[in-house]
């Protein structure tokens, strides 16, 4: 033990060691070789044998910091002496994991990359990369010392023998001494170590032991580690909890509980934790009687139209008939789904009854709930800075929920350096914002919105250091923003000073070795890590294999699973605050940048979130995962714990996802542009929650893992015949009570065998094995007899395994970019490829297997997130938009060609998003007939008598009385109402029009769509948050509305001058068509709003358009309508005086 091996050693066994002729397990055959690789400060690996390194001790201090190229597996594991302290060697490996930077991909090892330093500043909580702790004793070691969960060092021998975790790991294959009093490892001799305080851990699928040896050997006889994890039956990762037979563990039985659980469900009532709502009766039949009223007077209105032509103008008649019959059309697709609108109410009280009180299942109070695995993605720090990023993080993290079963994982797009300092930084600056805000119940738990409120912030607070601890903590935060705002250029400094000494290193030994200086190589021009090694994502300066499209795939565990018990602060002057009694635990935070390579399609945020499906199944397997985008925060940190309600409730097994309503902030008071979509998100998404659930439209929404798996529910309804009668089928071969242990994919799918499972989901014997856990841990409880397919209680108050390198390495393989390649990602597991829109078209796909979803409704904002307020910005997101529905329109996915799951009213709002957009070409045409009217002298009817008029008074009345009654249920304001209606009429002239352009062009010719990302811009606090509003930006996507508005404009002037100066004038239909002429002018006015910024400055290109839509009108009257020559020979008509 005088000269001990390096760590982080790749083990690469001979032709005979480990096999059945080498040897016992565990124990390498003689004469077998242990290759040490070296990350040297270039970014080069080199390997050096353990002969090398026992010759040359003084080498040891160089090759301290070697890499991991295979991580451990089944068959290369310490040996696992009976003496040895379990909970010891967990958590060093916990301590292992999150301390190193996994990469892998493509036809590359897996690598493990120890990193010692993560970001400029220290880290202190114990949970992060890279955080405080003293060097190990070893000689030429500089490993860090084995710490517990509260972050004291842990000594696993009572000699208090400071050792790191591969020290200690050769310790015990060396006869298990201690190299400080070479005396043996004693179990039981600390706290840690007591073995009746080991946690009981959930088995594996039939009690398979994780460190079964499962050999997997190539051609060479040498262990093959991605066959391995491919090819080997067993399984392992963290989260594969499993409930035993016999219903409990025995830590969690009392000396009066043991099983008597059973007889609890028939003792108490059953508390539903959610109720549905339905509209007061007193609204609601007014508004569907007005339906029906209108939908028969628009019924009689186009009889009479198509029976009257205006023979005086055919061709205007034409053209308005046929617009007026889609009108029709279209809003009908849009009100029927209307007719049921309803509320939901959650009980959070029942909640934690139910999951997190003692019980006779649960003695000792744990949380029940299942676990969530949070999603955040973003592509690009510059569109999307880094520090919005971050405050939506730090909100995630310090969420209302249990934190052993919540973990957040990151997903950059892009590779950026940028982001992953900023994510440990926020990682950092969360070991004081978390306990702060469970310590002073604060809202919001972002930040930048909090410490942003207006009013008195001491309101509601009853702790007497309250106004100390903001104080302190709104310091922390000013230091936390100026150092996120300055990694751009202190990452571009630490990559230029490594840069300029790898220059000066090869201009040393081109000197030294008498080469010519000026034949100096070129030497690339990096990204540097704060460790002072080559960033394996993105370089500022691209470079093979480190740029966007191209790098390895990326996974670092910044804050590590928190222990399963709670964790409180220390009271001590050195702590900031006092968080004597808070739990100061953290949830797991994992940083994500999934692989990419030239010649993949990487299918944009529809791989990023995939990749993020299969990574967490890998890693924690929550049963829930939940969904932002990086500019959307938690502003309600009780609205987790509500959505969980649906589930959990009984009949939540059939639920897929629950879409909580999409809210903004930075919008302009008036909202011009309608950006806040107040009518579609609390009127026709709380219409669909009546029908078979709202569609899923992105950011915020919370989903059933085992429903993004492309499965059916567990019970389903067939609507069948003309009358849509319902039959009831059941979907699972298995029956539901069965224990999980015997369940395994197939069981779900009667159509999949074990033989197409790996043509699904893919290789991942892990991944695979997640399957039927998270459909069991995802179950609602089966505490009362009117509850089916349910769970027992307690099933999930076992902690989970702890993470291991294996599963890490394991979580690498699936983010490659090969792994979805012949498999069913994208195509019907997870999010679906193919559309700008995946999100409608995955909520598509799982209400077409007969899954329903949830709207949740919270009193207070559960998510609050940017808009972009400018309007050709405004205006860009809605062609993107737009587009994908025209997608949806052209493909199989087209509601037209449902399944009999789909509910009509359901299939008739699907059918309306793909079909919305074509009411452009119909919207533009009638915006004209105004002015062609006025123009032309006729109007769309021969003359305006009664029954006319008649006809255009009740509907008119009744799109009012239904507009009001809509406010009513709803509860939008009849301002928002307005501005909808005017939005409306904009993006249909503009936007929705340049989507069908769009669309057939990729239908037709194959031309592919591409759309740049939509910024989030960050604000200042001295900049005014509407600046952007009054930013004129040209696009060839303003050109129809300024069209419309100027010929309407000049229409209404040249009709008005003619009726004057005629000697016959005709008022009636001047009068009729310019008071649709005006009809269409008010629906622009936000529109030409926008043109004229903030002080009226109008783009000269407008008054270009205008003359030049002047002049090309008059010469085309002229041509038209050429003025004939009287008697005198003088021309006839009207002249000005």
């Amino acid at each position: 033990m005088s000269n001990p091996p390096p760590k982080k050693a790749t083990r690469n066994p001979g032709p005979g060691g480990g096999g059945p002729a080498g040897g016992s397990r565990g124990s390498p055959a003689p004469g077998n070789t242990v290759k040490f690789a070296r990350r040297t400060p270039s970014g080069r690996y080199l390997s050096l044998s353990r002969e090398d390194i026992d010759m040359e001790g003084e080498l040891g201090a160089d090759y301290a910091n070697y890499t991991v190229h295979i991580p451990p597996t089944p068959d290369n594991q310490p040996m696992m002496d009976g003496a040895e302290p379990a909970c010891v060697a967990m958590k060093a490996e916990e301590q292992y994991v999150s301390n190193s930077l996994f990469t892998g991909g493509f036809n590359s090892v897996t690598r493990a990359h120890l990193m010692d330093k993560v970001i400029e500043s220290d880290a202190s909580h114990p949970q992060m990369a890279g955080s405080k702790a003293s060097r190990c004793a070893m000689p030429a070691c500089d490993g860090r010392v084995m710490r517990t969960e509260s972050g004291e060092e842990m000594y696993p021998c009572e000699c208090r023998f400071k050792i790191c975790r591969d020290c200690y790991q050769d310790a015990q294959k060396d006869g298990c001494l201690c190299p400080g009093c070479k005396e043996h490892y004693k179990i039981g001799e600390y706290a840690e170590d007591d073995p009746n305080d080991v946690k009981h851990y959930l088995p594996g699928p039939g009690g398979m032991n994780t460190n079964k040896s499962l050999l997997a050997r190539n051609q060479n006889g040498e262990f093959d580690h991605n066959r391995w994890l491919f090819e080997s039956s067993g399984t392992y990762g963290y989260g594969n909890a499993y409930w035993p037979k016999g219903g409990m563990y025995d830590d969690d039985l009392d000396d009066e509980g043991g099983g008597g659980g059973g007889d609890l469900p028939e003792q108490k009532p059953f508390k539903p934790l959610s109720r549905k709502l339905p509209m007061p009766t007193s609204i609601i039949s007014p508004y569907r009687i007005f339906i029906v009223i209108r939908m028969f007077v628009l019924l009689f209105y186009l009889t009479w139209r198509i029976k009257n032509p205006n023979m005086e103008a055919l061709w205007l008649w034409g053209m308005s008939i046929v617009c007026e019959l889609w009108f029709a059309f279209s809003w009908l697709l849009d009100m029927l789904p209307k007719v049921n609108p309803v509320n939901r109410s959650t009980d959070l009280s029942v909640l934690k009854e139910k999951f997190e009180t003692p019980s006779p299942s649960n003695p000792h109070g744990r949380s029940d709930l299942p676990g969530l695995d949070v999603f955040v993605s973003t592509a690009d720090p510059e569109k999307e800075p880094v520090l919005t990023t971050a405050t939506t993080i730090l909100s995630i993290l310090a969420t209302d929920y249990p934190v052993e079963k919540l973990a957040c994982y990151v997903s950059d797009d892009g590779g950026a350096l940028l982001t992953f300092e900023a994510m440990a930084e926020a990682a950092s600056f969360a070991n004081i914002w978390v306990p702060f805000c469970k310590k002073h119940d604060i809202e919001p738990r972002q930040p930048d919105s909090y410490f942003g409120l207006k009013g008195d912030p001491t309101k509601g607070k009853r702790r007497s250091d309250f106004v100390k601890d903001r104080r302190k903590v709104k310091r922390e935060f000013d230091e936390f923003k100026v150092r996120i705002n300055g990694l751009p250029d202190s990452i571009r400094r630490r990559s230029d000073a490594f840069n300029a000494r790898e220059d000066m290193k090869m201009l040393k030994h081109l000197r030294e070795s008498g080469a010519d200086p000026a034949e100096q190589p070129k030497v690339k021009k990096a990204t540097w890590m704060a460790d002072g090694t080559h960033w394996p994502g993105t370089w500022a300066a691209s470079a093979p294999d480190h740029a966007k499209g191209n790098h390895a795939g990326i996974l670092q565990v910044m804050l590590k699973p928190p222990s399963p018990d709670p964790l409180y602060g220390m009271h001590d002057e050195e702590q900031l605050i006092d968080f004597s009694d808070v739990d100061i635990r953290l949830p797991m935070l994992v940083y994500m940048s999934r692989e990419k390579r030239p010649g993949y399609d990487h299918n944009k945020k529809a791989g990023a979130m995939n990749a993020l499906v299969r990574c967490s199944a890998v890693m924690s397997n929550g049963p829930f995962i939940l969904n932002f985008d990086c500019d959307h925060y938690i502003n309600n940190a009780q609205a987790i714990r509500e959505a969980m309600c649906f589930p959990m409730d009984r009949g939540g097994e059939r639920i897929a996802y629950i879409q909580f309503p999409q809210r903004f902030e930075g919008i302009d008071p008036s909202d011009r542009y309608a950006n806040n979509n107040t009518v579609f998100f609390d009127g026709n998404m709380r219409a669909l929650d009546g029908l078979q659930g709202p569609m899923y439209v992105g950011t915020g929404c919370m989903f059933r893992r085992f429903a993004l798996y492309g499965f059916d529910p567990p019970r389903t309804t067939e609507y069948t015949g003309w009358l849509f009668r319902k039959k009831k089928v059941t979907s699972f071969k298995a029956d539901p009570e069965t224990d999980t242990q015997s369940l395994k994919a197939e069981d779900f799918d009667a159509e999949l065998t074990s033989m197409l499972v790996p043509r699904r989901f893919g290789n991942s014997s892990a991944l695979m094995a997640s399957i039927p856990v998270a459909e069991f841990q995802a179950r609602p409880l089966a505490d009362h007899p009117a509850v089916q397919h349910g769970r027992p209680p307690g099933a999930l108050t076992v902690p989970r395994p702890p993470l291991d390198p294996p599963t890490v390495a394991e979580a690498v393989s699936v983010i490659s970019c090969w792994y979805e390649d012949k498999t069913e990602w994208g195509d019907r597991v997870g999010w679906i490829y193919g559309s700008v829109t995946e999100d409608v078209v995955s909520g598509y796909r799982m209400h077409n297997r007969g899954w329903r979803s949830v709207y949740c409704i919270t009193k207070r904002d559960a998510f609050l997130g940017t808009a972009p307020i400018n309007l050709t910005d405004r205006l860009h997101q809605v062609l993107r938009w737009a587009t994908g529905s025209v997608e949806i329109f052209f493909s199989r996915n087209n509601a037209f060609l449902a399944s009999r799951k789909l509910m009509f009213l359901q299939r008739v709002a699907y059918l309306n998003v793909g079909i919305y957009p074509f009411t452009s070409i119909f919207l533009l045409v009638y915006c004209f007939i105004p002015a062609l009217s006025l123009f032309s002298g006729f109007f769309i009817v021969q003359t305006l008598n009664v029954a006319f008029l008649c006809y255009l008074l009740t509907i008119t009345v009744t799109l009012i009385a239904l507009g009001v009654l809509e406010v009513k249920w709803s509860g939008i304001a009849l301002e928002d109402w307005w501005r909808n209606e005017q939005f409306w009429l904009i993006s249909g002239t503009s936007a929705h029009l340049y989507a069908v352009v769009q669309g057939l062009l990729k239908v037709m010719a194959g031309i592919e769509i591409s759309f740049t990302l939509t910024a989030k811009a960050a604000v200042d606090d001295n900049e005014d948050i509407y600046a952007d509003l009054y930013v004129v930006k040209w696009s060839s996507l303003l050109i129809p509305p300024i069209t419309i508005g100027m010929i309407n404009i000049i229409a209404i002037a040249f009709a008005f001058a003619r009726t004057v100066y005629s000697d016959n004038p005709r008022w009636g239909k001047f009068i009729g068509g310019g008071f649709f002429s005006f009809w269409v002018l008010a629906h622009l006015y936000p529109f030409a709003k926008g043109l004229m910024g903030r002080r009226g400055k109008t783009p000269t290109i407008v008054f270009v358009w205008s003359g030049l839509i002047s002049i090309t009108i008059s010469l085309l009257w002229v041509a038209i309508s050429p003025p004939e020559a009287s008697a005198g020979g003088r021309t006839a008509g009207f002249q000005f005086p």
